[in-house]
């Protein structure tokens, strides 16, 4: 499925409730599985979300739990660094990287959580591309984050009492520890050695989701 496919899509069924957009056992199915978004918009989109790199074929849906008016209530996953810590250990261009890949092209979607799930609802989508001219100015600056990130985890790594990565913030993205038991070490090739006891990904931060939206105007 295209990207713009979603939106047309998700912004046709945007702000009804979910008692007025899935069936009973639809809702059933998403309070047992506590609500995860990722279902669904399975369910609305009427598609599996791909395994890829890519949820889409030209394009990364991105969703998180807001409230009415769309303020966000938590970070947004982006990605797992495991595979790319060297890439980011060496600072690999930005546009390069697997990360670009993941957010160069989103449709945000945030998910209103207000009260029981029968009031949820899918509030209208946000396109983010970072190759329009509005967001290059977005663009700048999660790329000065990414470099920012990069150095910050060399520093911890060779100055840390641990010697591991540890959590590192720019503006609009941060890392930080992601993972579960039993915990999975991050190995890393440049400095031959495990430099952390558990993985970690990349976030959006919620600052990320107030920009996209000063410059939309929303």
């Amino acid at each position: 499925m295209k990207l713009h496919e979603a939106e047309r899509k998700l912004n046709e069924i945007a702000n009804i409730k979910f008692k007025d957009l899935f069936t009973a056992e639809e809702l059933q199915t998403i309070i047992v599985n506590k609500g995860k978004t990722g279902q669904l918009l399975e369910l609305a989109l009427g598609m599996k979300l791909s395994n890829k790199n890519r949820d889409f074929e030209d394009g990364e849906l991105k969703t998180n739990k807001c409230d009415e008016t769309g303020k966000p209530a938590e970070t947004i996953f982006i990605t797992q660094v495991s595979n790319m810590i060297d890439d980011l250990l060496q600072n690999k261009p930005f546009e390069e990287t697997s990360l670009f890949e993941k957010i160069d092209n989103i449709l945000y979607v945030p998910v209103c959580k207000v009260g029981e799930p029968t009031e949820w609802s899918f509030l209208e989508s946000v396109h983010v591309n970072l190759n329009e001219e509005r967001f290059f100015c977005l663009r700048e600056q999660l790329h000065k984050d990414y470099d920012t990130i990069c150095q910050l985890l060399n520093h911890h790594i060779e100055t840390s009492k641990d010697g591991f990565i540890h959590t590192s913030n720019g503006k609009f993205i941060q890392i930080r520890s992601k993972d579960s038991k039993p915990y999975h070490p991050i190995y890393s090739n440049v400095y031959g050695r495990e430099v952390s006891n558990k993985n970690h990904a990349f976030y959006f931060k919620k600052q990320f989701v107030g920009e996209i939206r000063r410059i939309l105007g929303l």
